[in-house]
């Protein structure tokens, strides 16, 4: 990802939650729902929302050395962005600027990787929003198209509602439901007309 906070993602899935069709058999995306922060030439990068992992922001900010007195905080989930460099952290959050290492997905989403925005977090002076996940879904040159072509995923504007109010277990079924359809009408498999 870039480095540069003026950077706003390209490509024609830009602004895009990518939805795993029903059949989806890789246990990494099966209902899951990914945000993309970066399309373009070079391939994809997205952060799947749906996804609970066996951290808590509190046992991160202590990896990271960083003190948090708010329990509330602390508790709150980590999430598994994918299965790309599950070392690696990023805060998906209402926007704020100031911090290194930002870039805008849209008006109301920004995906940040440095370290301020969570010592900030745990501060309680972060991001009036925000959700915390580690590693990323990427994607190759062509690979995500060819994807889409073959019918695994489905694609929807993203949604802040989704991304920060709605439960982690509805996240699938609400973002499937910003297509208009019935997910009980929904086949395991597409087609081509």
């Amino acid at each position: 990802m870039s480095d540069n906070p003026k950077d706003v993602v390209s490509g024609y899935l830009q602004q895009q939650m990518l939805i795993a069709m029903p059949a989806m058999a890789d246990p990494n995306f099966s209902r899951s729902v990914t945000l993309l922060c970066q399309h373009n030439e070079e391939g994809a990068i997205g952060i799947t929302i749906n996804r609970k992992s066996d951290f808590t922001l509190g046992e991160l900010f202590f990896q990271l050395n960083i003190s948090c007195e708010n329990q509330e905080i602390s508790s709150i989930s980590v999430l598994e962005g994918g299965p790309v460099s599950p070392d690696h952290g990023f805060v998906l959050h209402t926007p704020v600027d100031g911090f290194d290492s930002s870039i805008k997905i849209n008006d109301d989403i920004m995906v940040t990787t440095s370290r301020d925005v969570i010592s900030a977090i745990a501060a309680g002076e972060g991001p009036e929003k925000f959700l915390i996940a580690l590693g990323y879904a990427g994607w190759g040159d062509g690979q995500l198209e060819s994807e889409m072509r073959q019918n695994a995923w489905l694609s929807v504007p993203a949604d802040q509602g989704i991304l920060f109010e709605t439960d982690l277990q509805n996240r699938w079924t609400q973002a499937v439901g910003k297509l208009g359809i019935n997910i009980n009408d929904l086949h395991g498999v597409g087609g081509y007309a």
